[in-house]
């Protein structure tokens, strides 16, 4: 994947979904050692900073949660 970070899309316009399968593709390139060391470098940044957007994203997921949550359980048995 040697594509120029330039033609990246921009991390924050990802759903955790899009970031994964790309920070997944940049790991299987590196591992692949096809790229010069200046392409694994910026692969390498690209992938710190999606890494940093998925950890956000989940965040997000798990306070949202806990905000869902925090009146305490819901009954979702129907009613008879």
């Amino acid at each position: 994947m040697p594509t120029p970070p330039s033609y990246f899309p921009p991390i924050d316009s990802l759903t955790y979904e899009q970031a994964l399968a790309e920070l997944e593709a940049l790991v299987a390139a590196l591992e692949a050692e096809q790229q010069t060391l200046s392409e694994a470098l910026a692969l390498y940044e690209r992938g710190q900073l999606l890494a940093k957007h998925c950890a956000a994203l989940l965040d997000q997921a798990e306070l949202k949660i806990q905000q869902l949550t925090a009146a305490g359980p819901t009954d979702f048995t129907p009613p008879a």
